[in-house]
């Protein structure tokens, strides 16, 4: 499984080998990761050496005390970082907005039609990939303006699904 993290402006590729491998950024390290008495306490080998560190879930990151320094972690998978980059980034209020498919899919639903007025964070989309539905919200209030798609289409990635004007 690999996951990309982000501590700050920097982003780490991860990826799990085994139980006590993994990659970070394409470097092999061996790892011992355990829980101290359920607590959010953790112990770490990291190739022969060892750290404690305290690790509990924020508001939207994991919040990580290691060797004194505070650090906030966004832990995603690679669709998690796919439909996260798709959903945010400047959308003009007034300008119309494209939908882009975040990933290639099905297309299983779409709740709204055109004309109709959405909210900012109605679903306009759903769609399937990988066997995961994924609801595509919309990133401002409007009225829905194109429909490009529709149930039972198959979409590429970055393909115009819909607008909201």
């Amino acid at each position: 499984m690999r996951y990309i993290t982000t501590i700050g402006e920097r982003e780490f590729l991860i990826e799990i080998i085994d139980e006590h491998s993994l990659l970070v950024n394409g470097v092999r390290y061996h790892i011992d990761f355990e829980s101290v008495s359920e607590q959010p306490v953790y112990s770490l080998l990291l190739d022969g050496h060892s750290f404690e560190s305290y690790v509990y879930p924020g508001d939207d990151a994991l919040e990580v005390l290691l060797r004194g320094v505070h650090y906030q972690a966004i832990v995603e998978d690679e669709r998690e970082k796919r439909l996260r980059s798709a959903s945010r980034g400047g959308i003009a209020e007034h300008a119309e907005y494209h939908l882009r498919a975040p990933m290639p899919g099905l297309v299983v639903a779409i709740p709204v039609s055109e004309g109709q007025p959405v909210n900012k964070g109605d679903v306009l989309v759903v769609l399937e990939s990988m066997k995961m539905q994924n609801e595509l919200k919309s990133p401002r209030s409007g009225v829905i303006s194109r429909q490009r798609v529709k149930v039972g289409d198959s979409v590429e990635l970055k393909q115009t699904l819909l607008s909201v004007v």
